[in-house]
């Protein structure tokens, strides 16, 4: 099974409380949107991907404003899933995506760190702090041999 993360392109940051700002608000981080640089940062990943993904291919979005406008660059239809909000866990994304018993190719566009969390704990079996840039993605591919899964990385892009 592929599982391809696609982090969401760079979003407007909210001013924090020694800004001025509000504490943290879910429904104010949900409503950020893209920045200009990140419609372009999307449009970029947008097409390297859609030159490798199938057709069969599922796109998982979570509910956030940036995620969604992150995956309509795309132009395939895509999947709202409110668990992959930024509070997600990493068993959440892997339970959205069927992992590893999914046959086709399976996308998240979603968050930080949980993304990060997500790859350390396929590649290197612990949940550890990876980080993935804002805009990139990390194509990850699961096999079974000889009865146990391997993880391999495929692709590491940034826009």
């Amino acid at each position: 099974m592929d599982l391809i993360l696609w982090r969401h392109a760079q979003a407007i940051t909210l001013p924090t409380v020694e800004e001025g700002g509000a504490p943290h608000d879910l429904a104010a981080d949900l409503a950020r949107p893209l920045t200009p640089k990140g419609e372009r940062q999307a449009e970029r990943m947008a097409a390297w991907l859609n030159q490798r993904l199938s057709a069969g291919a599922r796109v998982l979005v979570s509910p956030a404003v940036r995620t969604q406008q992150t995956a309509r660059a795309l132009g395939r239809d895509f999947r709202t899933v409110p668990s992959l909000d930024p509070r997600a866990t990493v068993d959440d994304l892997l339970a959205a995506a069927r992992w590893p018993q999914a046959r086709d190719p399976v996308l998240i566009v979603g968050h930080q760190p949980v993304l990060g969390l997500l790859a350390a704990r396929l590649m290197a079996g612990q949940d550890q702090p990876w980080s993935l840039r804002k805009g990139a993605v990390w194509w990850l591919r699961g096999r079974e041999r000889d009865g146990t899964l391997q993880v391999t990385l495929l692709a590491v892009e940034s826009p």
